[in-house]
This record gives structure tokens, sequence and C-alpha cells, in this order.
């Protein structure tokens, strides 16, 4: 069910057609939607699904897969009501959404709160300040949101256009995964091994694998395009361990938005997104009358993994074109083509001029890669199923963080001790070639250190932010987020980060909320550390996650009401 309360009876502006769209589905639900504050009604249970010739029971908000939409416009207020009736702890993160001065509603479990127990609930508030474009929600807690997720739609303010020629027709397309055992099984198994993780069972477009995959050959996402009209599809990578390349046959698709943020248009024959990131196309249906396989397969940077290589399919199929008939098939890059997937991000530029932090007065350098951990189970064979028989792990600065059992949040607003530290290194241990020389001889000099240390920013600090691939036990693409905020990406390249010859783009650099830190390569950051709280910032891979690929940023109070951080809410969940 979801609720949506009219605080000011305002119906949506007849010039945007959309908003009007959505008014009509919603009210033909018995749903009402108002411009300036919206209520939803998040209820956590199980339901029972068949997919691939197996029928499963999966956790799922309102019992959707994928899960309901949240639509609002710029600088609405959110709320939020989760009630938990599944039998798993849960907590809801609401990517790409700054959280301004609502740190406690963010939603990363154990970071900003403990998780939503079974026969609780939370109400998760926050206003969509200056903020518009396509954003997900998932869940933040084990590896749940491996189903429990959806999109956020947020429109700009009312009469403001889009920076590009209006759609005939919008569609939401959310990559998944999805494996046939239960996933909180999946994850315990994995991190008791010490091992690497099962690749997916399957590939999904908005839930659904498409005729590639066994018993699915009616399980398929379809787009009835009109001849000659233009589309906007917003794209959501919501995967839980894969990175992935789209295309459609015969189509080019061109970005016009990142992570919730206008572009100059990018016009690629097939796009590349990490978990937790997010693209803006428009295309056109300006090709022969026929049905258009739209293909979502594999991008593996790493080395000696093992993935699913099946691609899933959807349909961009043309009216007129004949139903059942075969469709053109879409051209992917090769699983490990690290060209096709730099040469997206090579091409973004903000659509405008910004005004990017330049007087620096925090520089932060920070590596992000695998480790291998010395066994010290007596049981081996079960326990260390690494290289070397020993354990996998991931760090930062060569430091796994170790999640608490009680909020960051919480202990650092009440200072209670004893959770956490704040000595992060804003710097590598130990520098070296970090892409050629790096360790490698698993578990004898791979090991990492363990900690929840945190680092701290006083409020208003400007930072830039270097994140450097390594390559012990292997090079690798990863998409790092970070909660609370967006950044500027002001340079991104391959090899060792060298302040020398490193080109930085301080005109119109892409502002996002998650970097694909390329395999082998470096990423420069700029931001202003001017929302206080505790933030998260991880690799997207669930698996590098649970390895400890994370650390917590705490940005410190400022001076002025509008720079503190509030009161937590009354109905915290408690651990």
């Amino acid at each position: 069910m979801l609720w949506v309360l009219d605080h000011n009876g305002e119906e949506a502006d007849q010039q945007d057609s959309m908003i009007s769209r959505f008014n009509f589905f919603y009210q033909t639900n018995g749903i009402y939607l108002s411009l300036k504050s919206f209520f939803f009604l998040f209820q956590v249970q199980t339901t029972r699904i068949t997919k691939l010739c197996n029928t499963k029971d999966i956790p799922t908000i309102n019992g959707l897969y994928p899960g309901p939409v949240v639509y609002a416009q710029e600088d609405d207020k959110v709320i939020v009501r989760v009630t938990n009736e599944s039998p798993y702890n849960i907590t809801i993160h609401w990517h790409g959404i700054r959280q301004r001065l609502s740190c406690w509603s963010d939603g990363p479990s154990y970071i900003t709160q403990c998780p939503i127990q079974t026969g609780q609930n939370f109400s998760y508030e926050f206003t969509l300040v200056q903020q518009k474009g396509t954003f997900f929600w998932h869940a933040h807690v084990s590896w749940l949101r491996a189903t429990v997720y959806g999109a956020i739609v947020v429109y700009p303010k009312k009469g403001v256009p889009y920076p590009f020629k209006f759609p005939y027709e919008e569609h939401i397309i959310i990559l998944g995964e999805f494996w046939m055992k239960d996933m909180v099984q999946i994850e315990q198994a994995v991190l008791a091994s010490g091992g690497a993780p099962p690749p997916a069972d399957a590939f999904t477009i908005n839930g659904q694998p498409g005729p590639n995959y066994n018993c699915s050959a009616d399980d398929i996402f379809k787009i009835d395009a009109v001849p000659g009209k233009t589309y906007l599809l917003r794209l959501i990578n919501a995967a839980l361990n894969q990175e992935h390349f789209v295309a459609i046959a015969n189509h080019r698709l061109t970005i016009v938005e990142v992570d919730a943020e206008y572009t100059k248009p990018l016009t690629m024959d097939r796009v590349m997104l990490g978990p937790g990131q997010t693209l803006n196309v428009l295309v056109t249906a300006d090709k022969p009358i026929a049905r258009y396989s739209m293909a979502m397969g594999p991008y593996q940077s790493a080395k000696n993994v093992s993935f699913q290589n099946i691609t899933a399919i959807a349909y961009f199929q043309y009216f007129g074109a004949t139903a059942n008939g075969l469709s053109l098939p879409a051209a992917l890059p090769h699983f490990d083509d690290h060209l096709a997937a730099k040469t997206v991000m090579d091409g973004l530029r903000s659509l405008n001029p910004v005004t990017v932090p330049k007087d620096i007065d925090r520089n932060l350098f920070v590596t992000i890669g695998l480790n291998v951990q010395k066994c010290r189970s007596k049981n081996p064979q079960k326990d260390c199923q690494a290289k070397g028989g020993g354990v996998m792990a991931a760090s930062m600065n060569n430091i796994s963080f170790s999640k608490p059992n009680f909020s960051i949040l919480e202990a650092y607003y009440k200072n209670i001790s004893g959770y956490f530290t704040q000595d992060f290194p804003g710097v590598p241990l130990k520098f070296y070639d970090f892409v050629n020389g790096a360790p490698n001889n698993p578990p004898n000099d791979t090991n990492s250190l363990n900690g929840t240390r945190t680092y701290v920013l006083d409020y208003g600090t400007k930072v830039q932010l270097i994140l450097q691939d390594t390559s012990t036990v292997s090079t690798e693409n990863h998409p790092i987020h970070l909660h609370g905020y967006s950044f500027y990406v002001v340079g991104y390249g391959t090899g060792n980060y060298d302040p020398d010859t490193a080109n930085f783009n301080l005109v119109d650099p892409p502002y996002m909320n998650t970097i694909g830190v390329p395999v082998g390569g470096w990423a420069a950051i700029r931001f202003v550390a001017d929302n206080p709280g505790a933030w998260f910032m991880h690799c997207h891979l669930e698996i590098h996650l649970s390895w400890g690929l994370s650390v917590v940023l705490i940005v410190k109070n400022g001076e002025g009401p509008l720079e503190r951080l509030p009161h937590p809410p009354k109905d915290l969940p408690r651990c």
C-alpha cells in the first residue's frame, strides 16, 4: 500500500504533463498526490514469486518486486513510514538524496541508525533540497537489497522544463540480479567460507530476466514505441555485485543526466553503469518498424572471478512490428572491455559551468582494493577458501572497516565511547607502485588492519579526495558511493595518480554521488563538507562492502542554526 497526503489541494501544473500523468495513475488506484509534501507507507514483507523454474519467498516492499516508485518534485518534503512485517532486520537508504540536515534518515545500518526489527516501524523524513532527477532506494542491511529496491523520480519545480526536448514518454529501467537461493543464507555462507560469492543465477530488467533464461520466455519487460517519437529512459543499476553494459539494437543512447544531475548531451552506442549509478538517456524510435532487443550484460573488470554471462533481454518494440517475430539483437562489448567502460566517463560534462572548490583545505588520498587475510580457523578447508588458503577482505588505505553493533551517528551525537575511533589515516600507511607493484603473495603480504575508524572534517572544509585502485589480488573498477553528498569528478585516469601529470577539469566536471574508480586507475573528487553527520563512503559492490571496503566521514556541526544536526527522531530504532 502507498499513501500520499495532499496538504494544499493543488493539482499538478497542466504544463507538466508527466506529473499530470502520474496524478491520473495514482488517483485511479485510490492514491493522491501533493506537490509539496508526501507520505508513503512501506510495508516490509515476504512475497512468493516464481522465476527460472523456481518458487521462493523474497523480502519486498508492499509485495512488489521491484518495489514501488517514489514520485516527488524538487524541494518537496518526503515522509516514508516503514513497518517491518518480515523476519529480517531492515533499513532503507535513499540513494543519492543528500539528506540536508537529516542524516538520521540516511539509512545505512549501524552507521546512522540501528535496524528496524521485526514488528517495529520507523519514519524516514527528508526534504529534496535543490535536487531533481533519477534516484533509487534500497535496503541497506545484509544483502537484502537484492530484492528490496525501487526508483525515486524527482521532477523539476512546477513550470521548469527539462533542458532537452520533452520526451513522448518516460520509462524506468532498473537493472538487477536474481539468485534462486535465499540471499541471507548466501551471504552467511560466503562470509563463513572466506571465499568469493557465487554469481547471480540471472540478470533482470525491471525484475524480468527475459527469454535467454530457463522458464522465462514470457518474463520480459517491453516498451511499445511509436515510430518517430523520443523516449526518456531512467536507467538505475540496483544490482548487487556486478557492473553492467546496456544497449538497444541499432539505436543510439544520448546521456542527458548522471546521478540526478544534468549533463551536456553525450551520444553512445552503449553505456556502462556500476551498482548505485543512474543515467537518464534519450532514445528515438527512428529505425524501421521491428522488435529491437534491449540488452543488459556484465562488465567484469577483476581477474579470475566467476560471473553470470547470460544476457538479460527486454524489448523496444515498434507499433506495427510482428508480435511474435524475432527481435534484432543488441551488440554489447566484451565483458572485460575496459575502454568501453572508460569511454562513458571520459565524455561526461556538467550541463553548464560550475563552481568547483579550488582553495582546498584538506587533501585526502585513499587506496581501495582487495586483501587476503591469514587463516586463523581450526578448519581451514571450510573457512579459508581464498587464494593461498586465506580469507578474503577489502579495505581503504589498507584498513578493513568493521561494522559496530550500535549506530555510529547516535554514538557520536550522544558522545558514547567504545564504538568507533577517529583515526582513519588521510593518506596510505605506505606508498608504493599501487597498480604495478602491489603486494601479491597471499596471504603472506596481503593482510589489512581491521577497525571501526572514522575520519573527522570540520564544517565547511573544502575537500579533495584521490581514490586510487590497487592491484593486490586484482585491479578492479570500484563504484564508490558517498552518502550525504554529491561531488565534482575533476580528474580520472589510468595508472598511479601523479599530481604533476594529472589533468583536472575545473570548469564543467560531472557532479555525481557514485564514481567508478577505473580498473588500475584513479579518480579525483572535490566537495565542501557542509552537511553535518556521519556519512558512509563505500564500494557499492555488496561483497566488497561486506569485506570492509568502506569508511565513515564525520562532519562536525557549524556555527549557524542551519549548520547543526537536529536531535534524533523519537522513533529512532534501538539496537
